[in-house]
This record gives C-alpha cells, structure tokens and sequence, in this order.
C-alpha cells in the first residue's frame, strides 16, 4: 500500500505540474487531488522539492534502464526527448522556475549517458586515445544538452522537433568522421 501511495503522489504532482507552474503547487493541492492526507504525504517526502528530484531522477534512471545500447544518432534523440515529449507543460514549469538546476542536471546526466551508449554500442571495435574520446563525448553531450535547452526556452514546438530530428540524419557520420581523423594521427 506504500508504494501505492507514494506512486499516486507522484503522479498527482506531475499531473498538477502539467497544469500549472511550480510555484502554485502546494502539499494540499496535492493530496486533494490523490485523495490522501498531509500526514501521508509527509511521510514519503520532506517537500515538494525532494518529491520533484525523485521524479526527475527517477525519469533519467528510467531513460537508462530503457536503453542499454543506443544504435543511432536518431535513437540518442528519441530517448534524450522521451520524457519531456509526454509532459512539456511539466518540463517548462520546472525549467521557468528555482528548481532548473536539478532539471538541467538530470537532462546532462542523461545526455552523457545517451552518448556514451552510442558510441560504445556503435564502435566497440575502435580504439580511440582516452583524452580524444573523452573530449568527443564532451562535445556530443553538450551539443546534445543544448539542443533541448534551446528548444524548450523557443517553446518546444513540434517544428523544432523535426529540424532537430533532421539534424541527427544529417550528424549520422560525425563520430566516424572523427574517428577517421584521430586513427590517422591527427
């Protein structure tokens, strides 16, 4: 029954956040909506914040779990978007209010993560120097990051999703270009 509670919590906050900003969100309005009391909502979170970060990190852990091995640039974007794509109105709240650090935290974890999965998944076989590789994920997970920062702060319409979706068929030969260039010496 715990998990039950804590769960339908969870739920009620992301629905209410879906509707409103963060700011107008209170504890009450919460356990009104899930139809329990204070007391229950208490005793599975300290505040509204600690319920947000256990969303969020849960979301990024589950963007993971999902994807143990990310074939395409294409697939990096899909699982990079997955999440906001269900909730925008959610994701502009918490990006428009004090909680943005958390968010662009789990969004860079996430993207690291994505990265990473490719390029292992994709080129097992290559070797590349660790400072090089190191400075390729880098790059990919920053590019990455900033192309959902970007397209939430122009309002996340479906447009930009295709220019960005279009983007990673035009991006497909980047990392073995890359690659090209470092096993040459260069």
């Amino acid at each position: 029954m715990s998990n039950f509670t804590k769960n339908a919590i969870k739920a009620s906050f992301v629905k209410l956040l879906n509707e409103q900003p963060l700011n107008k969100i209170s504890v009450r309005s919460i356990v009104e909506d899930c139809g329990i009391n204070r007391n229950s909502f208490y005793y599975h979170f300290q505040d509204i914040p600690a319920l947000m970060e256990e969303i969020i990190t849960e979301q990024t852990t589950e963007i993971i779990r999902q994807y143990p091995s990310i074939s395409s640039l294409e697939e990096c974007f899909h699982a990079a978007f997955a999440f906001v794509m269900e909730n925008k109105n959610a994701v502009l709240h918490i990006y428009h209010s004090v909680s943005r650090d958390l968010f662009e935290s789990e969004l860079l974890k996430t993207c690291d993560y994505i990265v990473r999965t490719y390029i292992r998944t994709v080129y097992p076989e290559r070797k590349m120097a660790e400072p090089d590789q190191e400075i390729l994920i880098r790059f990919a997970k920053c590019e990455l990051f900033g192309l959902i920062i970007e397209w939430i702060i122009n309002g996340m319409n479906s447009q930009e999703i295709q220019d960005l979706s279009r983007a990673m068929v035009l991006f497909r030969n980047f990392p073995a270009d890359i690659w090209k260039y470092s096993e040459n010496g260069n």
